[in-house]
């Protein structure tokens, strides 16, 4: 029973690893996804910061994608810079590889 226990718990462990490290790449997708869209408005480097740091809290109102699309596709358009979701989804794919490759370099 105990190798049963021992099997169970480094499951248990890894499990919750795992959803760590995607949390954290997520997190940080979404930060690289605001800079993204921060340069397309013309936000200085501070502006962008912290237009950065708020996308990455609109990721909090709801599972998945949606929330974040939703805010930078309302502040693109507010910003009068053309663009749609289908660009916002690219971008969001493109990013989501980038932060995934920066914490493979960070982990070697």
């Amino acid at each position: 029973m105990t190798s049963f226990d021992d099997r169970e718990r480094a499951f248990e462990n890894r499990y919750a690893r795992d959803q760590e490290l995607q949390f954290k790449i997520v997190a940080r997708r979404n930060r690289l996804l605001g800079h993204w869209a921060a340069n397309l408005m013309g936000l200085t480097a501070e502006e962008a910061d912290a237009y950065a740091k708020d996308v990455v809290r609109a990721d909090f109102e709801e599972a998945g994608d949606e929330d974040v699309i939703r805010k930078i596709l309302g502040d693109l358009t507010s910003a009068g810079v053309d663009c749609d979701e289908t660009r916002i989804r690219e971008a969001l794919d493109h990013k989501f590889v980038e932060a995934r490759r920066q914490f493979m370099e960070s982990e070697s």
